[in-house]
């Protein structure tokens, strides 16, 4: 796999390890070939983007424990597909984005500028 670099070109920073996140559940918004859903960019969850998400048909808040996952709650960092932050943006409801966690492959999809805008700092 290659070394994944984040949208600066610099090397990735880890998200989130409670709830523990990205595609490859290491804590970090890594990605290959495999991920269809391009699991890259690092946000921090709010019950405004959870609703909005659950009501396009992405559940986030409910656990499914057969994998391990306990659901999302406000506050939690998460590496979300790049698409879904980019329609949550595109509805006003985009979460904010915390950038050396987020993956340059996310740029396929997301302006620069836009990831910028929507920094937590």
């Amino acid at each position: 796999m290659k070394t994944n670099k984040n949208i600066f070109g610099d090397p990735m920073v880890i998200c989130g390890k409670n709830p523990i996140t990205g595609y490859f559940r290491n804590g970090c918004c890594d990605t290959d070939s495999s991920d269809y859903g391009l699991h890259t960019v690092c946000v921090i969850v709010t019950n405004e983007f959870l609703e909005f998400s659950k009501s396009v048909g992405n559940d986030l808040t409910t656990p499914i424990p057969h994998y391990g996952f306990e659901g999302l709650k406000n506050g939690d960092k998460w590496c979300l597909c790049a698409l879904r932050w980019k329609e949550a943006m595109l509805n006003n409801v985009a979460p904010k984005v915390i950038l050396e966690a987020t993956n340059e492959e996310s740029l396929k999809v997301i302006d620069i500028k836009d990831l910028i805008k929507y920094s937590h700092v």
